[in-house]
């Protein structure tokens, strides 16, 4: 008996077998390649935080100030357009309107007009094909004259505000259920004004990427048509980056995980057998490349594999939404309407903002709505309008 497993355990432990290979791969995968390569991902479980976050929440702020400044110096150059002609006089009815919510803040990063010069030369750059595109400015600055950059941006873009000086100051508004009512403010607005079939509503420090005119041309004139899609109360184009691992309790990306293990584990297999010379597939082995695949994909993060689908606008994923954050946030126009009537009837508060109250809709009045992956704005507002923080951090 003692020599039967003796020479078992031989022939499990020679170099030539397979159990001996797949323990090195993953033993050097794990414990080696994978710390060296990604310990600087600020969204893999391999980031070494204590290492990297201070220097590097620093240098985005201090870059994110750069960029600031060069959408300071962008509209200072630019020739003034004229902009006198109104809703009214447009030949056609926008199909997509871009709303841009801002309020005054720190005066040295200029968020908004990061926002609003990326918007704007993107709009340049799609030409005739975005030329049913608009932008509007919502100033929700309680005293509007003093948000210094919404004057900079009133020659280049129409504005409305929600002008409130010389109101009492109501004791009941807190400051979530204060952003919500300018967010219903500001939703309202831009379909009064201008009628679009689609209302983008972008927060002031969400902004555009490069790819995101091309991938809504494609998603509201191909993939919207759907009819699961068609009524959904409203698409978000934003989802924090350290919320979007496969653990996680949404059904769909577990579905996805395991998707992607089934597909990389025969594919995984048959390179280890040509590697090897070994004939065909084996389930034991397909089962380890599934689950190896799995766990790589996990420690890494899913984040990265999702840039992958920036390739075309047809890999981009629609998927049922989840709870956190509206930095920009897609409606259609009977879906806004019905939005506006949601949010005036319901009380935001500390642990009930905006966001959570949105999402609430969707189990009481029996709505849907998705989120669009990857993302297709950058948050880049360390200084919230919220929570104050004099020493921010990107986690």
């Amino acid at each position: 008996m003692l020599h039967h497993a003796w020479q078992l355990y031989g022939r499990w432990c020679r170099w030539s077998s397979p159990f001996v290979h797949l323990l090195t791969l993953t033993v050097v995968t794990f414990g080696v390649l994978a710390p060296l390569i990604c310990h600087r991902l600020l969204h893999s479980y391999f980031y070494l935080r204590r290492w990297h976050l201070n220097p590097m929440s620093q240098e985005f702020l201090k870059q994110n100030q750069q960029e600031g400044q060069a959408a300071l110096h962008y509209f200072e150059k630019l020739q003034i357009p004229n902009i006198s002609k109104t809703s009214a006089s447009e030949p056609f009815r926008p199909l997509l309107l871009v709303t841009i919510i801002t309020v005054q803040r720190r005066n040295d990063f200029h968020y908004v007009l990061q926002v609003a010069s990326r918007f704007h030369h993107l709009l340049q750059q799609c030409g005739a094909r975005c030329q049913r595109h608009h932008v509007l400015l919502c100033n929700v600055e309680s005293d509007p004259s003093r948000h210094q950059d919404v004057r900079l941006l009133s020659s280049f873009f129409p504005m409305v505000s929600r002008d409130r000086t010389g109101e009492d100051p109501d004791p009941a508004l807190n400051q979530f259920e204060k952003e919500k009512q300018d967010y219903v403010f500001c939703l309202e607005q831009s379909l009064l004004a201008y009628n679009p079939e689609y209302v983008l509503v972008v927060e002031d420090d969400a902004v555009p990427e490069d790819e995101i005119f091309p991938v809504l041309q494609h998603l509201l004139l191909a993939r919207f048509s759907k009819p699961y899609l068609r009524d959904a109360l409203y698409f978000k184009l934003y989802h924090p980056e350290r919320l979007q691992h496969y653990v996680n309790p949404e059904p769909m990306r577990i579905l996805e995980w395991l998707g992607l293990g089934m597909f990389l584990g025969p594919v995984l297999n048959c390179g280890y057998s040509w590697a090897t010379g070994r004939p065909g597939l084996s389930w034991p082995i397909v089962l380890f490349f599934a689950l190896y695949s799995m766990a790589l994909s996990e420690l890494v993060g899913r984040h990265y594999l999702l840039e992958l689908r920036r390739l075309a606008p047809t890999l981009y994923n629609v998927v049922p939404v989840t709870e956190c954050c509206t930095p920009a946030m897609l409606f259609s126009a009977p879906s806004a309407q019905r939005a506006l009537g949601y949010l005036k009837g319901l009380h935001c508060r500390q642990g009930f903002a905006k966001d959570i109250a949105l999402y609430s809709l969707l189990r009481t009045k029996g709505e849907n709505a998705y989120v669009v992956e990857p993302n297709l704005v950058r948050h880049v507002g360390m200084y919230s309008s919220l929570r104050l923080n004099d020493n921010p951090k990107l986690l």
